[in-house]
């Protein structure tokens, strides 16, 4: 169902690979609700993915960048407000990667520099679109930024490794620079702690499936699928949330506030 919440804004989604992606949902979704956007990902990641698919789909332009990339962002920024007719009033951030997961290294015995790697692809790029944006005044007035993290920056979970620091550091460069982009030009900044979702990126977690599992028996309503995450998203790039920034907002089905559920209790009690 529709509700028209976007029409007529313009938009910038960074990290649609595949119709696993939280940015292909909300990609699916935008187009729905009357946004118009422009898709970005890493050349690389475009190699992998589906995106032109997307892209045909919901009447879109692919823009190439590298978001680690200060010319590639400046680059972007620049056509999708010629390709979109102005200024832009929502950005999502969907990126994440982390080279010592892929690679299997152990949080005890990282590789510093894939560590440096993941750090700038997954949270300093975060910055980096933010900075580009605001030096270029490329947001409208009551824009909406988010970007999409997990519950491990503030809680232990073993396997998800240096992506735990990863996130922290996202959330706090959307606390830090939502404060100048709020007070300054009137645009709202927030992340979204999404429950672990099946994503191509997520699966690449030691253990997910047993995870995911474990957080649906913790979640009072089950773990939040990517559609819910889109559906979500759309809200925040929405008037309707027009006095919402500098949030971490939890959309995990109750994950986040439960020490322990019925379900999980019964599993050790039959053990």
């Amino acid at each position: 169902m529709s509700y028209n919440l976007l029409k007529g804004k313009r938009g910038i989604i960074f990290g649609a690979l595949d119709e696993n992606s939280i940015a292909w949902k909300t990609a699916e979704r935008v187009f729905e609700e009357g946004g118009s956007f422009v898709l970005t990902n890493a050349p690389v990641a475009m190699r992998m993915g589906k995106i032109n698919e997307l892209a045909e789909k919901t009447n879109s332009k692919v823009i190439p960048a590298d978001a680690t990339s200060i010319e590639d962002l400046e680059n972007l920024v620049e056509q999708a407000q010629e390709i979109l007719g102005g200024k832009i009033d929502f950005v999502l951030h969907s990126i994440g990667m982390s080279v010592n997961v892929r690679k299997g290294r152990h949080y005890t015995d990282l590789n510093y520099a894939y560590s440096e790697k993941g750090w700038d692809v997954s949270a300093l790029s975060f910055h980096k679109v933010m900075q580009t944006l605001y030096k270029k005044d490329a947001m409208s007035e009551w824009g909406s930024i988010v970007a999409l993290t997990y519950m491990a920056a503030q809680r232990v979970f073993p396997d998800y490794n240096d992506m735990a620091d990863n996130k922290a550091y996202l959330e706090s460069i959307a606390r830090s620079f939502g404060y100048f982009f709020g007070k300054d030009k009137s645009v709202r900044v927030n992340t979204i702690s999404q429950s672990p979702t099946p994503t191509t990126a997520g699966q690449g977690v030691k253990g997910f499936d047993g995870f995911i599992a474990y957080a649906d028996k913790m979640s009072p309503l089950g773990n939040a699928t990517a559609l819910d995450c889109a559906n979500y998203t759309v809200t925040l790039f929405s008037d309707l949330t027009k006095r919402v920034t500098l949030q971490n907002l939890y959309n995990d089905g109750g994950f986040s506030n439960v020490g322990v559920s019925q379900g999980v209790m019964e599993h050790f009690v039959e053990e």
